[in-house]
C-alpha cells in the first residue's frame, strides 16, 4: 500500500505535521459544490447519482489535497433505503416519516444493501480517481443518531421525541436500534469491499445522552456496528465519533473498540490529551475559527498542535465546515498545519 498518513495514524503512528482532512469539506461552502449541486437536482439524487457524488467528493481533494478523501452521501440514507419517505426541503433540512413502535416491529432489512448500491458504485470510481496517498473514507450514521431522526420525522434541539419514546417504548427502540447498527454494519462492510480504506461512525447527538442512556443507546449499538464489521474486515480501521459526548468519552474508545475517537471543539485539550494517551484521536478546531480567518483561525490551529502534535493525531474540525467558510480560510488551515514540523 502506499503512504496512506492517515490509515498510520489510525495505526497508532505519530506523524508530524499531522495529516488533515475536514468534516463536510465537500460541501456548500465550495462554488463548485453549489455548481454541482444545481445539476444534480434533489439532495438524495446528488447522493445517489455516482457521477455527481464522486466529483463534489474529489472537489476539495483538488483544491486542498487533503490527506482523506470522505465519501460524499449522507447518514440518513440508511431510513431512505428503509423506505419512510426520507427528503430534504431547504430551510427545513431532512424531513421523514415518524416512525412509531408499529412501524419498528414492520421494519426489514431486505432490499436495503441493493437500495444503497449506487453508493458502493461511488466508492469504486472514487477509489480509482483518487491520488494513490489519499485514504478514502467510508462512513454511516450512528444508530442512536439515525433514530432520532426516524422518530421525530425531522431534527429537534434536543431530540426529546427520541428520549421519551426510548423510556415508553425501550423494547421497541431497542430493535430499533439493533436492527439499524446491523444494516450499518453490512453498509460499511460493503463500503470497505468497494475500496474504503477506513469507515466513521457519526453519532452526531450523542451530546443530548445521559450517562446510562450514552452507554445503552450510543457506545453499546457502536460497539455491535464494530464487532460485525472486524468479524469480516479483522483490519479494518474505525473512527467514533460522538459529539458532545464530553466526559462520557472516558473509556468510549475501549467500549465501542474504535481505532480512534474524534473530538467535537468542547473538549478540553488537557482532557484530549489523556484520550490520546489510550490511542489515536481527530479534531478538534472549533467550525467558527474557518469563518473568522486570520489570527482566531491560527491561534486554534496552533492550540490543538502543541498539546495534540506529538501524538497519533487526525487533525480535524470539531464538526462539519460551515456553508459561510470562506474557501481561503481553509487554505490558510492548510497550510498552517503543514507548515509545523
Amino acid at each position: 500500500m502506499t503512504d496512506r498518513k492517515v490509515l498510520r495514524v489510525l495505526a497508532g503512528e505519530t506523524i508530524s505535521p499531522p495529516p488533515i482532512w475536514l468534516m463536510r469539506q465537500a460541501g456548500r461552502y465550495l462554488p463548485e459544490y453549489r455548481e454541482t449541486r444545481l445539476k444534480a437536482g434533489s439532495f438524495l439524487d446528488l447522493c445517489y447519482t455516482p457521477e455527481y457524488a464522486v466529483e463534489v467528493t474529489l472537489q476539495p481533494i483538488r483544491r486542498y489535497a487533503f490527506d482523506a478523501a470522505i465519501l460524499f452521501s449522507d447518514i440518513l440514507v440508511i431510513p431512505d433505503a428503509l423506505k419512510r419517505g426520507v427528503r430534504f426541503e431547504e430551510g427545513r433540512g431532512p424531513l421523514m416519516e415518524p416512525i412509531d413502535a408499529d412501524g419498528i416491529a414492520a421494519l426489514t432489512p431486505e432490499g436495503v444493501i441493493d437500495h444503497l448500491a449506487p453508493v458502493f458504485e461511488t466508492v469504486r470510481r472514487l477509489r480509482a480517481e483518487l491520488p494513490a496517498e489519499t485514504t478514502l473514507l467510508g462512513f454511516c450514521g450512528a444508530p442512536w443518531t439515525v433514530a432520532t431522526y426516524m422518530i421525530a420525522g425531522h431534527g429537534t434541539p434536543d431530540q426529546a421525541p427520541a428520549r421519551l419514546f426510548a423510556y415508553r417504548e425501550p423494547a421497541a427502540f431497542a430493535r430499533l436500534l439493533d436492527l439499524l447498527a446491523d444494516i450499518s454494519a453490512d453498509y460499511l462492510c460493503a463500503q470497505i469491499e468497494a475500496g474504503a480504506d477506513a469507515v466513521q461512525i457519526f453519532d452526531s447527538w450523542a451530546g443530548v445522552l445521559g450517562e446510562a442512556e450514552f452507554e445503552a443507546f450510543a457506545a453499546r449499538p457502536v460497539r455491535r456496528i464494530v464487532d460485525q464489521v472486524r468479524a469480516r474486515h479483522p483490519q479494518a480501521r474505525i473512527i467514533a465519533f460522538a459529539k458532545g459526548a464530553g466526559a462520557l468519552l472516558e473509556g468510549y474508545r475501549k467500549r465501542t473498540d474504535a481505532d480512534a475517537i474524534g473530538l467535537d471543539w468542547s473538549v478540553p485539550l488537557s482532557f484530549a490529551k489523556r484520550l490520546q494517551e489510550e490511542g489515536p484521536v481527530q479534531g478538534n478546531l472549533d467550525p467558527m475559527r474557518v469563518v473568522a480567518g486570520g489570527k482566531a483561525l491560527d491561534e486554534g490551529i496552533d492550540a490543538i498542535l502543541d498539546v495534540l502534535g506529538n501524538g497519533p493525531l487526525i487533525f480535524n474540525l470539531g464538526h462539519g465546515i460551515t456553508p459561510q467558510a470562506d474557501p481561503a480560510h481553509v487554505t490558510q488551515l492548510v497550510e498552517r498545519v503543514r507548515g509545523r514540523t
